[in-house]
């Protein structure tokens, strides 16, 4: 269970205000929000890459604001994340990028490692490619190594960030199909921002609305398109007129 607790984050202009939320073990969660508006800052608070000013991160009841050095890089172990441009390098094979964290974290024998990044690719429908380098692929294929990377240490939690930015229309659902079949098979804890409503609603179990800097609306698809709350509709149904202010 990941708890978020009156988090405050400014960088020059507050961005988080008070951010409170409770994400279960098991669940999709899934934050939305405007673009700029705090979302990917929220998913490096979880995974400790930003303190903030004030409030607490819980994973499992454990405060990891207080963590340092070889105790917070051990709790990251247990999350594996997809960047929203994949962040693979571009210097390593696929399977150098997949493999990367079983050499470098658990420092496994080789043939283990191959093993692991041959069903890891497996997973998600990309077997044999170990040798590619990752120019050679599209961008859904880059996606798709990211998020074999995601999982390769068998994560307990993962996280997305903007997982079908710059897709087409196919392979985003491709892509969403493919976060809930691992998310079935791996019985993971899932959280991913995202502004993109199709994939929000194809994905998620619960959806939280960050507006503002605090956590606007927090309920299950059927329930944020019931809501009453002229905000959050505005920003679902996508429109221009409505009590959000354009950013300009």
């Amino acid at each position: 269970m990941i708890e978020i607790v009156h988090v405050k984050k400014s960088f020059r202009k507050p961005v988080l205000v008070d951010v409170n939320l409770m994400i279960e073990t098991g669940e999709t969660m899934v934050i939305i929000g405007r673009s700029g508006c705090g979302k990917s800052v929220l998913l490096k608070h979880i995974i400790g890459l930003i303190r903030p000013d004030s409030g607490t991160v819980l994973i499992d009841r454990e405060d990891i604001t207080r963590l340092e050095g070889s105790a917070l890089a051990q709790l990251r172990q247990r999350f594996g994340m997809l960047f929203q441009g994949a962040a693979l390098f571009d210097s390593m094979t696929v399977g150098q990028n997949v493999g990367i964290g079983l050499v470098t974290h658990l420092k496994q024998p080789p043939d283990e490692v191959a093993g692991r990044i041959t069903e890891c690719l497996r997973m998600v429908g990309l077997s044999g490619i170990e040798s590619m380098k990752p120019a050679e692929l599209s961008g859904g294929m880059r996606k798709r190594v990211g998020l074999a990377r995601a999982i390769a240490m068998r994560p307990e939690y993962i996280l997305y960030d903007e997982p079908t930015t710059g897709l087409d229309p196919i392979m985003a659902d491709i892509i969403n199909e493919m976060i809930l079949r691992l998310q079935q098979q791996l019985s993971m804890t899932s959280i991913a921002v995202t502004h993109d409503m199709v994939s929000a609603y194809r994905i998620a179990d619960r959806i939280a609305m960050l507006h503002e800097g605090i956590i606007r609306f927090v309920g299950t698809p059927e329930e944020i398109r019931a809501s009453s709350d002229p905000v959050v509709q505005q920003f679902i149904q996508g429109k221009a007129e409505g009590p959000i202010k354009s950013l300009d």
